[in-house]
């Protein structure tokens, strides 16, 4: 991790101008960098992701203050949501408003087609609430059987893993981003896609309008970006599962972005299946 970057650098990886860091700080106490003898400003790359991780806020519609408020809160303030990480990662493509029927259609296009390519994968899934996970438990427990890991999010009473094959089950808190979110992530050497979408607030009580800001991507290093999130978020449950899941995407190839057969099976399967919701 590189701990000495200048005003100037993060203003090149962040995008935002030099001038507004410095406002932030003044204003907010945002971000707080290490200062040399002569008065210099240090940054961290935990600095620039914290701020990635507001402008990300503040593109779902979030105050400038509630937006540094939330990730200066954050037990882990530099990955608050795999949303807010991915929506910044380069090559992220444009976030859409979809309908919860959409999202289902999606969901099941990409986890039917890990199923059908049988490689092993390391797959993430967030259900929000384990009312939501288990009606299609089946389908991870599928999943599971041919990947070198499958991980599931849900407000689980405890963590289960049964071991090689099943889906391993980490529980999240109300009050953790993931709670706010939908994630479906499959990270393989020969197909890699994911998507993921944030809750917005409801202006009906009706759960069929339900409405998410989504991302869904094959671009494998978004992909990757989103694995590498959601590890260390297993990680912060269960340090020996983080640490695993985290050695296992060092070693792993990215998909190919070549993969013209997979895209079109998977773009097969999401017609067909926002077809029939």
């Amino acid at each position: 991790m590189a701990n000495n970057l200048t005003i100037k650098e993060v203003s090149q990886r962040t995008g935002l101008a030099a001038s507004t860091i410095r406002m932030w700080e003044h204003r907010y106490g945002f971000p707080a960098p290490a200062r040399t003898d002569s008065g210099y400003r240090h940054y961290t790359d935990e600095e620039i992701a914290q701020i990635k991780s507001v402008i990300a806020y503040r593109d779902r519609g979030l105050s400038l203050p509630v937006a540094v408020e939330r990730v200066m809160m954050s037990d882990t303030p530099a990955e608050p949501s795999i949303y807010a990480a991915v929506a910044t990662a380069d090559g992220a493509p444009v976030p859409q408003v979809l309908r919860k029927t959409t999202l289902h259609a999606l969901s099941r296009a990409m986890e039917h087609e890990a199923v059908a390519q049988g490689t092993a994968a390391i797959c993430f899934g967030s259900f929000q609430h384990e009312s939501f996970y288990r009606p299609v438990e089946n389908r991870y427990a599928q999943i599971a059987r041919s990947s070198d890991a499958t991980v599931v999010f849900a407000d689980f009473a405890k963590m289960s893993d049964n071991g090689p094959g099943k889906p391993i089950e980490v529980p999240i808190k109300a009050e953790d981003a993931l709670g706010n979110e939908w994630t479906v992530i499959i990270d393989s050497p020969g197909y890699a896609a994911c998507l993921i979408g944030w809750e917005q607030p409801q202006a009906s009580s009706n759960a069929s309008e339900t409405k998410f800001e989504a991302i869904w991507t094959v671009e494998p290093k978004v992909v990757r970006r989103a694995s590498e999130v959601a590890a260390r978020l297993a990680g912060r449950h269960d340090a020996a599962l983080g640490e695993r899941l985290q050695q296992m995407l060092s070693d792993r190839p990215l998909a190919s972005t070549d993969n013209t057969q997979s895209l079109t099976n998977l773009t097969n399967r999401i017609v067909k299946y926002v077809e029939v919701a």
